[in-house]
């Protein structure tokens, strides 16, 4: 999805400069993986140096499917042209200070952490799996000026007492353990969080997921994407706005028969490139149904069935003791119900018994 990829960067830059943007800030995964691909590296690198040719600075830290390590890299030389990145975690968190009209903003770039990570720092200090704790003996590192404006960039799963984010089907990991409570971050006037694909707040106005630039499962598909424009002007006083991203390639769900989503006016109602999820209500299955999907909608991610049979499940189950006692015909017969989710009509009855009374079978004994 690189080319994508490039697409809704090139709107960020886009968006930055229009805006007359001083920075841009980057709350992680900058990457899918912690040895990404040279592909992504270069397109990441074009980013960058885009945004310094127009005078635009950038904050990134390093999320959980980043290595914090390569990140570093060079993050001193890079710091010269506008560029900053964390180095790995030593016990404290780092801060760039940037002046605009109302004064300085100081910029705290905390890269994913874990309990794990902060321990070492604070052997007096019982953190335990708490990362609502270490996260909190992280921060108590920093030394803010509370007369400044402070934010804080951080790539964890950040939590508002019992409320939850909403994520994506991408993220049916997070949460549990690695919760972190908003109420760590209130001394920061803005915090700038990664890790959740879904725009949102959580706790304050204040504290925002920024979300991710692309769809990247299928329930993403109702979510729109956006940019989170933020305008610090003097102490207290932030404006937020969200300013939409649209995708090269949409991320959407194409529900009916197979006959009719292949249907001329059923395409031309959306752009057949797009990353389609094909739900097929057809009763029964059509030989090579993807193939012909595919034929229209190249770039179709799956294709699946909504019908009696797919809606269909066991409320039964039979234990293998009581597998054995069935005959070949209730064997059958129990096997066409649980696929169908109806049981077989009198006529069908009657080509099973017939058949299975050809082969040798015949309906008495027990399963083989």
């Amino acid at each position: 999805m690189l080319e994508d990829q490039r697409y809704a960067l090139e709107q960020v830059l886009t968006i930055a400069e229009n805006e007359n943007t001083s920075a841009i800030i980057l709350a992680g995964d900058l990457y899918d993986k912690t040895i990404p691909s040279a592909e992504a590296v270069s397109l990441f690198d074009w980013f960058l140096t885009e945004a310094t040719r127009k005078n635009i600075s950038v904050l990134a830290i390093p999320g959980n499917h980043d290595s914090a390590e390569r990140i570093a890299y060079a993050s001193s030389l890079l710091a010269a042209h506008g560029v900053h990145f964390p180095g790995v975690y030593d016990g404290s968190i780092p801060c760039v200070q940037l002046p605009d009209e109302h004064g300085t903003v100081a910029f705290w770039l905390m890269p994913f952490l874990k309990p794990a990570h902060i321990r070492p720092y604070f052997p007096d200090l019982e953190i335990g799996q708490s990362y609502t704790t270490a996260i909190q003996a992280a921060l108590s590192t920093c030394d803010i000026d509370p007369q400044m404006r402070n934010v804080v960039l951080a790539h964890q799963f950040v939590t508002a007492g019992s409320a939850m984010p909403e994520t994506s089907d991408s993220e049916l990991n997070l949460g549990g353990l690695d919760n972190v409570d908003i109420s760590v971050f209130d001394q920061f006037d803005y915090v700038a969080l990664g890790h959740v694909h879904r725009p949102q707040r959580i706790g304050r106005d204040e504290a925002r997921y920024a979300g991710s630039l692309l769809k990247y499962s299928f329930s993403e598909i109702p979510h729109p994407k956006s940019a989170c424009l933020v305008d610090l002007g003097p102490k207290s006083t932030i404006e937020v706005k969200l300013i939409p991203i649209e995708p090269l390639h949409d991320m959407r769900e194409i529900r009916g028969p197979l006959e009719s989503i292949l249907a001329d006016d059923v395409v031309q109602q959306g752009n057949a490139n797009d990353y389609v999820h094909v739900v097929l209500t057809d009763e029964e299955p059509t030989i090579d149904a993807l193939t012909r999907v595919r034929s229209v909608y190249p770039n179709v991610m799956a294709v699946d069935y909504d019908n009696i049979r797919s809606r269909h499940t066991s409320t039964a189950a039979l234990d293998s003791e009581a597998l054995h006692k069935l005959n070949p015909y209730q064997l059958f017969a129990t096997f066409y119900e649980e696929q169908n989710g109806k049981p077989l009509d009198e006529e069908q009855a009657k080509i099973v018994a017939e058949t299975l009374d050809k082969s040798g079978y015949a309906q008495e004994g027990g399963a083989r």
